[in-house]
Formats: structure tokens, C-alpha cells, sequence
């Protein structure tokens, strides 16, 4: 089974949480089988700009992005899948 990830490369969103709003950008999809083919996770890679400088995070799970998109986002995303 080759599972198609749920968000492409160049979605934006913006994650929850205290520190400041950044934008991210999905840059990479990494997805892991095991030795018998099997799917075993798919992570993303994204990035924004922090002080001038691009930083680059390499292990956001798919849940990190669908909450930092609104339901409309979602449901859009989801009904073309």
C-alpha cells in the first residue's frame, strides 16, 4: 500500500502555540517503509523565516499542519484527496 500524503509541498500554515506567528511552508515529505514495504509513517519537512534567516524543521507530523489550518482549509484539502 502506497498511501498519498494528505498535504502537498508549498501548503502554508501557521502552528499553534505562545511564541510568534510564523508562516511555514512545506518543503520535503519523508515517508519511512519497513523491510517487508510496509508504511510505517510519513513526516514533513517545512520552513520559515525567523530574524532574516530560513529555519528548517524535519520532523512535523501530518497533525501539526492540519491544526494550523482552518476547517475550511481542511475540508478543501480533504474533498480533493
Amino acid at each position: 500500500m502506497n498511501p498519498q500524503p494528505r498535504f502537498k509541498i508549498g501548503q502554508q500554515y501557521t502552528p499553534l502555540g505562545k511564541h510568534l506567528p510564523l508562516l511555514y511552508t512545506v518543503m520535503d515529505i519523508h515517508t519511512t517503509y519497513n523491510a517487508n514495504g510496509e508504511h510505517v509513517r510519513t513526516r514533513y519537512v517545512a520552513s520559515h523565516v525567523f530574524c532574516g534567516q530560513i529555519v528548517t524543521e524535519y520532523d512535523i507530523p501530518e497533525a501539526t499542519i492540519a491544526r494550523g489550518l482552518s476547517n475550511e482549509a481542511l475540508a478543501t484539502i480533504d474533498a480533493t484527496r
